[in-house]
Order: structure tokens, then C-alpha cells, then sequence
């Protein structure tokens, strides 16, 4: 199965708490934190929910 890279790339700081729930979810502490998780309808949604404070990559 195809995996993608996401990156932290704005603070959760002042978020909802929902937000910041779901980017410790996702694996990202810090600013800058990279994961690479298995692209998946389930990791898909998180990535929405917190769309604009990550940025995804395809990796090959």
C-alpha cells in the first residue's frame, strides 16, 4: 500500500482541542515532526481535520 509523509508545519497552539488531539494522534510533537504513515481512509481524515496545519507528500 502507497505511504505518505506528513509534516507539522504550524503550531496547535490555540487550536481547538480536537485539533491538537489529532496531531498527537498522528505521531507529530514538535514543530517540523515528520511521520510516514500508510495512506488509509482512516489517516486520510485526520490529515482533513488538521489540513491546514500540515502539509502531505506522496513517497515513493
Amino acid at each position: 500500500m502507497a505511504q505518505i509523509k506528513i509534516t507539522l508545519t504550524k503550531s496547535p497552539i490555540g487550536r481547538i482541542p480536537s485539533q491538537r488531539k489529532t496531531v498527537v494522534a498522528l505521531g507529530l510533537g514538535k514543530l517540523n515532526s515528520t511521520v510516514i504513515k500508510e495512506d488509509n481512509p482512516a489517516v486520510r481524515g485526520m490529515i482533513t481535520a488538521v489540513s491546514h496545519l500540515v502539509t502531505v507528500e506522496e513517497v515513493k
